[in-house]
């Protein structure tokens, strides 16, 4: 269990720590010459063997406030420590706005110094606590009145952390490893450390991980939880890691950065949607307010987007997007605190909901009913309970959920997503190693739309076979990915609902056929193309001689080449497909006598200019009935025109 430090500065926090475990938190050469607390202590006193404890004394001092909160992160259990003598100050009061705004329910109350005033003071304060705490998730927390001078209250309040610490049930482990990093130093003969502390998974000696936002690979050569060495560290602990690999270096991450596990891969975030929560103590927070962000470790810079509005309210909540001024690593579920833009005072905070958001319809009604869902999820806390997001998003989007993007987002795996939405009634299409997930209603839908849209293009494009699968899936699915619309064609096809005719898919029972201005317009071609078999006249000459639109006689040759009437040799160039049959025998024949086909015995053949035999040639080559070896042309398959 790590125990955390709250209240205004020089109420006694880091006395009170040495007390209770014997270890002076104060580290900094600084510290000690000032007499307050400037970065965070860490203190882990030596208790029983399967019982584990630790300190985290966090700064007081206004000026300082960004380190409290970065030593906030990990926390499980608060001592808000208040000194009777000054009773409620202006940290104090902050201290607990940023405790409720992350999150941290459980803790307990020492109210210092008491050997320094009366005992009608000492209820004034307490009635001052209770009354600050209420309102917030602290509310009901003990009250422990002690004196690091005396060493009154002290046992009374070591026996609660000691017993809560020997009762606290081991946290379920959630999801890949993350550690938000608070220190980053190099030792020698070890090469870099960081430390911090695990916000989800497990990480062991010898782990891939990777370094946020650069993206570094880095391998873990030895860690230290709770300041011993150890194989392996979980979700809780305070963890050092020794990183090495290439471009394992000093500057390749800073505090405030994150050590990840390699398979977490989570693009570089700048645009997060959150769920806000504004201070009632602040005025009214306006669309696009330039703020300052305090997100695990790091101190950010950026804006506040509304979603729901132009203005949230003091003491109102409202989905919104942090737009920040550089890149940062999130996932559902992480903490962050709002301050104003100079950075002196805390407006308010919120959950993340989604790193990736769309650059479009951010604040559309399905995109705000989706936020929602992860805001009711988050606020279960991990293990997420992640059946109502699912069956929220399945129903907003029937042709296709990301599962994959919702994996990275909610720091789960893909196989226990998938094995939900199989619970909840839907069927999960892999593909690529990518996973998309469908409700049953949205694969009805998308059967649905396929064939009606079939019959249109049939109804519209007769002389077509049918219409090309990406085509199709431009116009049935445009949002999915092609590889995955690729099994669900295949399973209609394997059901009879369509056809499939080469690179075209069709409605059963669908004859191509030529339209009414198409079969004039092959009527009164025909007889030209046919009067020289070998040596047609070209889409233009025709055009130019008939007095025809040369696109519309194209178009007619294109369809009759679908037909099977035409073949198609090169461009605007169209053969009857009896004359190439005929072609085909002479290629053939020349084979027989002489090996292989080559252009001049062609030409002489068919009795046209050298040009277009070795164009008539490279056809056959196309059309795999030969195969050019040097200036020969070989028969592959003898049966092509049989």
């Amino acid at each position: 269990m790590i125990v955390g430090t709250a209240g205004h500065v020089d109420h006694g926090k880091t006395a009170l720590i040495q007390h209770l475990t014997g270890i002076d938190t104060d580290r900094l050469k600084e510290e000690k010459a000032r007499g307050l607390t400037i970065e965070a202590g860490f203190a882990y006193p030596e208790v029983e063997p399967d019982m584990e404890l630790g300190f985290i004394d966090v700064p007081g001092h206004e000026k300082f406030i960004h380190n409290m909160m970065a030593g906030s992160a990990g926390i499980d259990s608060v001592l808000l420590v208040v000194a009777a003598d000054d009773g409620m100050m202006p940290q104090t009061i902050e201290h607990v706005q940023i405790l409720s705004l992350l999150g941290l329910s459980q803790g307990r109350v020492a109210l210092s110094k008491c050997d320094l005033v009366d005992e009608a003071r000492l209820d004034r304060v307490e009635t001052q606590i209770r009354q600050l705490l209420s309102a917030t998730p602290l509310a009901g927390a003990p009250v422990y009145r002690v004196s690091s001078h005396t060493g009154e209250g002290i046992g009374a309040l070591r026996d609660s952390l000691w017993t809560e610490a020997a009762n606290r049930r081991e946290a379920p482990v959630w999801g890949a490893f993350r550690l938000t990093v608070d220190r980053v130093f190099t030792k020698t003969g070890a090469g870099l450390v960081v430390t911090g502390t695990a916000v989800s998974g497990t990480v062991r000696q010898g782990d891939m991980v990777r370094l946020e936002p650069s993206g570094i690979r880095a391998r873990v050569r030895s860690l230290r939880r709770q300041h011993r060495e150890s194989e392996q560290a979980r979700q809780g602990d305070r963890v050092a890691l020794n990183l090495s690999g290439s471009g394992v270096e000093r500057d390749a991450i800073a505090r405030g950065g994150w050590v990840v596990a390699e398979a977490l891969e989570t693009p570089p975030l700048q645009r997060i949607d959150a769920d806000l929560t504004l201070l009632d103590s602040v005025t009214a927070l306006k669309h696009w307010t330039p703020v300052h962000i305090h997100l695990g470790v790091a101190r950010l810079t950026g804006r506040i987007s509304l979603l729901e509005g132009q203005r949230l309210e003091p003491g109102g909540r409202m989905l919104g997007q942090i737009v920040l001024d550089r890149p940062v690593h999130a996932c559902l579920g992480d903490r962050f605190v709002i301050r104003d833009h100079g950075g002196r005072m805390t407006l308010g905070g919120g959950t993340v909901l989604d790193g990736d958001p769309p650059r479009r319809g951010q604040r559309a009604p399905k995109r705000l009913a989706w936020l929602t869902s992860l805001a009711e999820c988050a606020a279960g806390g991990s293990p997420y309970d992640i059946d109502r997001p699912l069956d929220t998003g399945l129903t907003l989007w029937p042709d296709g959920l990301d599962l994959d993007k919702l994996a990275r987002n909610i720091n789960s795996g893909q196989q226990h997503l998938a094995a939900r939405v199989e619970a909840l009634g839907g069927q999960v299409i892999t593909a690529q190693g990518q996973a998309w997930a469908f409700s049953r209603q949205g694969l009805d839908a998308v059967k649905t739309r396929t064939l009606e849209i079939l019959q249109h293009n049939h109804a519209n494009e007769p002389s077509m076979l049918g219409t090309e699968r990406e085509r199709l899936r431009r116009q049935v699915m445009p949002g999915l990915p092609g590889a995955f619309f690729r099994p669900l064609l295949n399973a209609m096809i394997e059901t009879g609902d369509i056809e499939r005719h080469g690179p075209f898919l069709a409605l059963p029972g669908h004859q191509v056929a030529l339209d009414e201005a198409d079969e004039r317009l092959w009527r009164q071609v025909q007889p030209l193309i046919a009067a020289t078999p070998f040596e047609p006249p070209r889409v233009r000459d025709m055009a130019a001689t008939q007095g025809l639109d040369e696109q519309a006689i194209r178009q007619a040759l294109m369809a009759c080449a679908r037909l099977g009437r035409l073949y198609q040799v090169r461009k605007d160039h169209f053969f009857e497909a009896s004359a190439v049959e005929r072609m085909a025998h002479i290629v053939a024949m020349l084979n027989a006598e002489h090996g292989a086909a080559r252009a001049a015995d062609f030409r002489d053949r068919i009795g046209t200019g050298r040009k277009l035999a070795i164009q008539i040639l490279e056809f056959f080559d196309r059309l795999g009935f030969t195969r050019r070896v040097r200036d020969d042309h070989v028969v592959r398959r003898h049966d092509m025109f049989e």
